[in-house]
C-alpha cells in the first residue's frame, strides 16, 4: 500500500487514492477538510525532495504558477511542505488527457474538433507568457479534456524543473521528446516560441493521428526535431483544409525566426481561419523550412519512415516538389553508377525488342475490349434512378425539413454557421448537392450552411465564474442565458459556472439562446441517523455533526435528569437523512422538577398522527379528545411543540414536531381539563378541553 494513502497532510488534506505516476511526482486525490472539496495533490519523488536546491527551485516555481487564473490552465489553490514532503494543491479535474482522447477515437481528430481544442491550448499559453512563464513540457498528456469538451494545461511549473533535471535523453524523456523544439533538442537557450513548436506538434498529431517523427530511441528523435522535415499534413489526411496545414507547418517552423512570433500571433491566424476556412495565408515552404544544398547541413530524407522533403519549387506544388527532391536526391547518391545500369539496359534491350512489342500490341487492344465494355454495355447493369434535389436555400433549417420535396426522400444535415450580408440570420446560405442536380441513391443527403448575419462570436470562456458574473459576461456579448441548470459537482465550487451549451470557443451569433450548468456544491449524501437519547449534549452534538454532518438545534427543558442530559431527538434512530438536515435535542435543565415522562424519538416522526398514554386502561372512565393546537405564525418547520395535562385522573405529556400550520394531539381525561401548550420548552399558554362533549 502506498505510504501516504490515509495521511493527513498540514492537518488539512487526507490523502484518499492514487491517481497518476510521473518521473517527478505522484499524484493524489485527497479532501481538504476545510474547505470540503476535493483535491488533487501531487507530492515530489522521495530522491527529488532530498535536494534542498531542487526544493528551493520547486517551491518558487509552483508559487509563480499558483499566479496563474485562466479557464485553461488547471488551478494550483496551494504549494505546501509538511516535514519532508513537498507537494502541490490543485484541482480535481473530471476528465481524461488528450492523450488518451486520442487514443480513444483511434484515429485523426476531425479538424473542427482540433481547431477547437489547439485554441484552447493557444489561449492558456498565451495567459502563462504573457506573466513570464514557459511551459517547456507542452504534450497531450500535460493536456486535460473535460466532459464539456474544454481543456486545461496542466504541469506548468514542473516542466521547467524537469527539464533541469533531465541531463540525457535517455528511455525516461520519450514520450516528451516527440514534442521538444529543435533548439530544446540541441540544449540552447529557449523562450515562449518553444512552446508554440510543441503545440504545433500536437496539432499535427490531432490532425493526422501520427506524430511527425518517431525512432527508436529519444536522441534519434531529437535529431529528426534539429534536422528533419515533417511530412505536410494533407500528404496523410487530405480532408485538412491547406490553411490548417499552414499555421501547423509554421508553427512547427525549425528555425524560431520562422515561427509564430507568440501565442497571441498564432491565435489571430487560427480565428482567421475560423472565420474563413477556405483563407490562404500563403506561407510558403521557403518562408518555414530551409532549401535542400542552401543551408550549413543538408535536409536528412528519413526513409525508414517514408518522410518526404517539404522542399519549394518554383511551378510545382509542395508535395510535388517535395517528390521531385526525393527522387532527385536518390540520383544524386551516384550518378556514376546510375549511368552504367542505364547502358546496360540499353544493351540488353535489342534481343527483347520483337516479344515486347508483340505484348505491347495484345495489350492494347485487350485494353481497347475494356474500354467499349464500360462505355456500351457496364450500365445495362446499372440502376438508372435519379433524382432531382430540391432547392432549399432561402428557407430555415426546419422549413428545409418539413418541406414536401424532401420529406420521405431527402435528409437535410446542417452544416456551419457562415457571415452573410445578404440572407437573414437562420436562414440557408448555401447547400451541396446544389439545387436541380441529378442525383444517385448515394446523393440523398443535403449538407447546408446557416447565415450568422453580418456578425458571428466566439463563445466566451465563462466556465469557473460564479454564474452571475457569467450571465452579466454572456449579455454583454449579446447572447441570451435563457436556462440554468444546477448540477452537482466536486469540484466547482457552489453558484459557479460548471460549462455552457454551446461550449466555450463555440461560433454563436448575437441572440443565440445558452445554457448555463451551475455547480450546487457537492453531491448530498443520505446518513443513517444514530440514538443520542441518554447520551451528554456535548457529546451528543460531535456525533451528530462530525459524524454525519448534520445541523443540530438543541433546546432545554425542566427534568429532574442530570443538567445536559438528551431526554429525546426530533429524527428517530435508524431514519435515513440528507446530510445538512436539522435535528433538534431537548436537553434537561436539571432543575429538579418533571415534566412529564420523556417523549420518545418515534412520536416525532409523524406530527399529525394520534398519541395515547401508555396505558388508557388504567381508569375505564377516561375518554379521548382530538385537540387542535394553535400555534404562533412566526414559528419554524422544526419547532418541538408540547402538551401537558396534569390533573387527579391522569398525568400525560406529548410531543410533537411542528412541520406545517398547527398541531392535533389525542389526548385523555374526564370532565374539563386544562392543557398547557409548550414550544421548544417555552410555554405559550393553554387550551380548555371537556371531556364529556
Amino acid at each position: 500500500m502506498d505510504q501516504y494513502i490515509g495521511k493527513m497532510l498540514d492537518n488539512r488534506y487526507e490523502i484518499l487514492e492514487v491517481i497518476g505516476t510521473g518521473g517527478m511526482a505522484v499524484v493524489y486525490k485527497a479532501r481538504c477538510h476545510r474547505l470540503n472539496r476535493l483535491v488533487a495533490i501531487k507530492i515530489l519523488r522521495d530522491d527529488l525532495a532530498k535536494d534542498a536546491e531542487f526544493r528551493r527551485r520547486f517551491h518558487d516555481e509552483s508559487q509563480a504558477v499558483a499566479m496563474l487564473s485562466h479557464p485553461n490552465i488547471m488551478a494550483v489553490y496551494d504549494v505546501s511542505r509538511s516535514s519532508d514532503v513537498e507537494y502541490i494543491v490543485m484541482e480535481l479535474i473530471d476528465g481524461i488527457t488528450l492523450k488518451q482522447y486520442m487514443q480513444k477515437k483511434g484515429a485523426p481528430l476531425n479538424w473542427r474538433e482540433a481547431l477547437h481544442f489547439i485554441t484552447q491550448i493557444m489561449k492558456a499559453l498565451s495567459h502563462a507568457h504573457s506573466r513570464g512563464i514557459i511551459h517547456r513540457d507542452i504534450k497531450p498528456q500535460n493536456i486535460m479534456v473535460l466532459r464539456d469538451g474544454s481543456v486545461k494545461v496542466a504541469d506548468f511549473g514542473i516542466a521547467r524543473l524537469a527539464s533541469a533535471a533531465q541531463n540525457t535523453l535517455t528511455q525516461e524523456a520519450l514520450g516528451s521528446v516527440h514534442y521538444i523544439s529543435p533548439e530544446q533538442a540541441r540544449g540552447s537557450r529557449i523562450d515562449a516560441r518553444s512552446d508554440i513548436y510543441s503545440a504545433g506538434v500536437v496539432l499535427y498529431e490531432m490532425l493526422t493521428g501520427r506524430l511527425p517523427f518517431e525512432g527508436d530511441t529519444p536522441v534519434s528523435v531529437a535529431i529528426q526535431h534539429i534536422n528533419s522535415i515533417p511530412l505536410p499534413p494533407r500528404e496523410l489526411n487530405p480532408d485538412i483544409p491547406e490553411a490548417l496545414e499552414s499555421i501547423t507547418m509554421k508553427a512547427m517552423a525549425p528555425n524560431v525566426e520562422n515561427r509564430y512570433a507568440s501565442a497571441d500571433a498564432m491565435l489571430s491566424d487560427l480565428e482567421e481561419f475560423r472565420k474563413n476556412p477556405s483563407i490562404n495565408f500563403e506561407y510558403t515552404p521557403s518562408d518555414l523550412f530551409p532549401t535542400p544544398g542552401v543551408t550549413d547541413e543538408p535536409t536528412q530524407i528519413i526513409d525508414t519512415h517514408r518522410r518526404k522533403a517539404y522542399a519549394p519549387a518554383s511551378q510545382e506544388s509542395p508535395r510535388k516538389a517535395a517528390r521531385g527532391e526525393q527522387r532527385k536526391a536518390e540520383d544524386d547518391d551516384d550518378p556514376e553508377e546510375y549511368r552504367s545500369s542505364a547502358r546496360k539496359h540499353k544493351d540488353q534491350g535489342g534481343g527483347m525488342s520483337v516479344p515486347l512489342a508483340v505484348a505491347s500490341i495484345l495489350v492494347f487492344v485487350v485494353g481497347i475490349g475494356v474500354l467499349l465494355w464500360v462505355i456500351f454495355f457496364s450500365n445495362i447493369f446499372a440502376s438508372t434512378t435519379t433524382y432531382t434535389v430540391p432547392k432549399v436555400t432561402g428557407m430555415t433549417l426546419e422549413e428545409a425539413r418539413e418541406d414536401p420535396d424532401v420529406v420521405g426522400r431527402f435528409t437535410i444535415v446542417e452544416g456551419e454557421k457562415v457571415t452573410s450580408d445578404t440572407v437573414p440570420v437562420g436562414q440557408i446560405v448555401s447547400q451541396e448537392p446544389a439545387a436541380h442536380r441529378q442525383v444517385g441513391e448515394d446523393g440523398l443527403t443535403i449538407t447546408v450552411n446557416i447565415s450568422a448575419g453580418t456578425e458571428t462570436i466566439t463563445m466566451p470562456p465563462v466556465v469557473g465564474k460564479e454564474y452571475r458574473e457569467a450571465l452579466v459576461e454572456l449579455q454583454k456579448y449579446g447572447l441570451r442565458p435563457t436556462e440554468t441548470q444546477y448540477e452537482a459537482s466536486e469540484t466547482i465550487t457552489e453558484n459557479y459556472v460548471i460549462r455552457t451549451t454551446p461550449a466555450e470557443g463555440t461560433v454563436v451569433v448575437p441572440g443565440d439562446d445558452i445554457l448555463v450548468v451551475i455547480s450546487s456544491g457537492p453531491a448530498v449524501k443520505p446518513v443513517t441517523m444514530l440514538p443520542v437519547v441518554g447520551q451528554m449534549v456535548d457529546d451528543a452534538k460531535k456525533t451528530l455533526e462530525e459524524d454525519l454532518h448534520l445541523s443540530v438545534k438543541v433546546v432545554t427543558m425542566d427534568s429532574d435528569k442530570p443538567e445536559g442530559l438528551v431526554l429525546y431527538q426530533s429524527i428517530a434512530s435508524g431514519t435515513e437523512v440528507d446530510e445538512g438536515t436539522t435535528v433538534t435535542l431537548q436537553v434537561s435543565n436539571g432543575s429538579g422538577t418533571s415534566s412529564g415522562e420523556t417523549p420518545s424519538p418515534s412520536e416525532s416522526t409523524n406530527p399529525g398522527s394520534s398519541s395515547q398514554p401508555e396505558d388508557p386502561s388504567v381508569n375505564g372512565n377516561l375518554k379521548s379528545k382530538d385537540v387542535e393546537v394553535s400555534l404562533p405564525s412566526d414559528g419554524e418547520p422544526g419547532d418541538i411543540v408540547q402538551v401537558r395535562i396534569s390533573g387527579k385522573d391522569i398525568d400525560q405529556s406529548k410531543s410533537a414536531e411542528r412541520r406545517v400550520g398547527n398541531v392535533h394531539f389525542t389526548v385523555w381525561g374526564t370532565g374539563t381539563q386544562e392543557i398547557k401548550v409548550y414550544i421548544d420548552g417555552d410555554f405559550i399558554g393553554t387550551v380548555t378541553v371537556n371531556f364529556d362533549t
